[in-house]
């Protein structure tokens, strides 16, 4: 039995059937439609003009709409949970080709996925941060002056408390963190900002 480096269980039997139907397009066709993948990965946003888009392709060469959908939705999958795990693009084509796409159709995904990997990486970062972007923060410090264990008295820590919007309103998360762990936080939070400042 394969391996999969996309999911740790086996991937359900539509998308195996999913990409025997694609093996069946021509190479230029199978192509278009690869490039309407990135397209729909690189601008989710104009997705209703994508969708327009893969009726006309349907009515074009004789395709049901219906069949295409599903045949494209795990087109879009594979590359897009390749990019949630950092997959490389030999491990993206590997997947392809052991859930039945041929060689050449699995390598061609597979390039266009490295040529347009900086710019995924970019749009996957966006959304991350705009779902759960960082509203505001409250926090103080204290001294532990009492307590059941005699070597955590005289213990500094600290109380965050981050407001997050997770897209759908705000949420608070409560932190409270030894001095240790405020100083490891303050380090991955500057490695956060330099990471996006690169990107940027």
């Amino acid at each position: 039995m394969a391996t999969f480096h996309f999911t740790k269980e086996t991937p359900p039997d539509s998308m195996f059937s999913d990409f025997q139907a694609l093996n069946k397009f021509q190479d230029e066709l199978f192509d278009q439609l690869v490039q309407f993948s990135f397209q729909f990965l690189l601008e989710p946003s104009k997705s209703s003009r994508l969708m327009q888009q893969l009726e006309e392709f349907a009515d074009n060469h004789g395709v049901g709409v219906g069949a295409l959908k599903n045949v494209f939705k795990s087109l879009v999958y594979l590359p897009n949970a390749a990019l949630k795990k950092s997959l490389t693009a030999s491990q993206l084509q590997e997947d392809f080709q052991n859930l039945g796409l041929s060689g050449a159709k699995a390598a061609s995904v597979a390039q266009q996925f490295e040529a347009n990997l900086l710019s995924l990486s970019r749009g996957a970062l966006g959304q991350t941060l705009m779902v759960n972007q960082l509203v505001d923060i409250e926090w103080k410090f204290g001294v532990t002056a009492s307590s059941s264990e005699l070597d955590k008295v005289g213990n500094t820590f600290l109380q965050m408390k981050l407001v997050i919007n997770t897209g759908n309103g705000t949420k608070d998360v409560f932190l409270e963190l030894t001095l240790p762990q405020f100083y490891s936080f303050l380090h991955e939070m500057e490695r956060a900002k330099n990471s996006l400042e690169f990107l940027g």
